[in-house]
């Protein structure tokens, strides 16, 4: 079983090499869920997340037995990426297997520190299972989670917490194969057992929560999550037993809720989260945590290596969810003045069009009208009901769907 003894050990070894993260304080969350909120920010951590820490520690323990032939780790990516930049480092040979879906982002990333991408799986179960193989012909494993010298370099994350707010009473923390909070718990809670460990996943794969449910890790069915990294079918055996040990609590956040707490970090803290990352604020937000009131609140922000073009859709969707966009056709009169007449309408209501769409030819249209479709930038829900009510007043019959 993990101890405190090994995490300070780890912590040693990191010292230089791993960044100490800061933790950072948040009125704009402390006032809007009656809390003092800190993020602990392991999206700045080398290689964008926590996964560096573990990865880097549990090399040095075993480079002087491994052959010419390296490592080999299973990843949706962040500890692909910690495990190639760690062999990279350390001049070890490393291959990483990546699930078929695996972003393209992800995969430059893991191959800009030096590790041959293969993929292979289409989940992280199967991807592992590829990389046994390629064990069994002479590289050596470095499982993502399931690891005590992995656990080990996670669990360093708490101990800069606890050094960082002595006071800390609760500690919000992604869930996926179970390493990173069974790392931290097994820190906090040696040094300041009456913090509160709170576990969370996504709803989507929330295998821990089973485990929890039937004594023992099992198999889920896991559906698509924009929390990639968290989205393990079956949590591992040695981060089960601490998590049953040690963890006080265990909930779940669905998709929506991940994507709001995405924008919420980015356009309030300028955090660029990726989805597993935000998961803790996505629970904070919701209403399954509220003896969390008045208490010092830790959220780890665990990494913040998002695709690109997912976190465009995620935005323009928590955009129009939020009514800071609307998008709204109208048919007008195919004569001079219609379409400048109603652009008139949303200006004077202070809208800002982002997009215009205007077809003349549609099958379904008589020949003397077009159809015009505005996307166009709001403040609010009120916002939207003015410029709607502003456009009845002026005769346009507004199709909103």
């Amino acid at each position: 079983m993990l101890r405190l003894e090994e995490i300070n050990q780890a912590a040693a070894i990191l010292e230089g090499i791993a960044f100490e993260t800061p933790l950072v304080y948040s009125n704009y969350l402390s006032s809007s869920f009656d809390a003092r909120v800190y993020l602990k920010l392991e999206n700045l951590q080398r290689t964008g997340s926590f996964k560096f820490r573990g990865a880097y520690h549990k090399l040095t323990k075993i480079r002087d037995t491994l052959g010419p032939k390296g490592v080999v780790a299973a990843s949706a990516g962040n500890h692909a990426q910690g495990v190639a930049h760690a062999a990279h480092l350390m001049s070890i040979p490393s291959s990483i297997v990546m699930p078929e879906w695996a972003s393209i982002s992800k995969q430059l990333a893991t191959r800009s520190y030096g590790g041959q991408v293969i993929l292979a799986g289409k989940s992280l179960t199967e991807s592992l299972d590829q990389a046994r193989t390629l064990e069994a012909e002479g590289q050596t494993f470095i499982h993502p989670y399931d690891d005590e010298d992995i656990m080990a370099g996670q669990g360093t994350i708490g101990l800069e917490i606890v050094s960082q707010l002595p006071e800390v009473e609760a500690i919000l923390i992604p869930v996926g194969g179970g390493g990173l909070i069974a790392g931290i718990a097994t820190a906090v809670k040696s040094l300041r057992p009456q913090t509160s460990i709170i576990g969370v996943q996504a709803a989507a794969c929330a295998s821990a929560m089973a485990a929890l449910k039937l004594g023992k890790p099992v198999n889920v069915p896991a559906k698509y999550s924009i929390a990639d990294g968290i989205s393990v079918k079956k949590v591992g055996q040695r981060a089960f037993a601490i998590i049953q040990r040690l963890v006080d609590d265990m909930v779940s956040v669905e998709e929506e809720e991940i994507a709001t707490a995405m924008l919420e970090l980015l356009e309030r803290k300028k955090i660029l989260a990726e989805g597993s990352g935000a998961v803790p604020l996505a629970a904070l937000t919701g209403k399954q945590l509220s003896n969390l009131r008045g208490r010092a609140v830790v959220l780890v922000i665990s990494g913040g290596n998002v695709d690109t073009h997912l976190l465009a859709r995620i935005l323009r969707k928590g955009l129009f969810k939020s009514h800071r966009i609307m998008r709204f056709s109208v048919q007008l009169r195919d004569v001079p003045g219609a379409l400048a007449n109603l652009i008139k309408v949303v200006a004077d209501c202070r809208g800002n069009i982002l997009h215009v769409y205007h077809d003349r030819l549609g099958h379904h249209l008589p020949v003397e009208l077009s159809r015009v479709e505005l996307e166009v930038e709001t403040r609010s829900l009120n916002h939207i009901e003015e410029l709607l009510n502003a456009l009845s007043a002026n005769g346009y019959e507004v199709d909103t769907r």
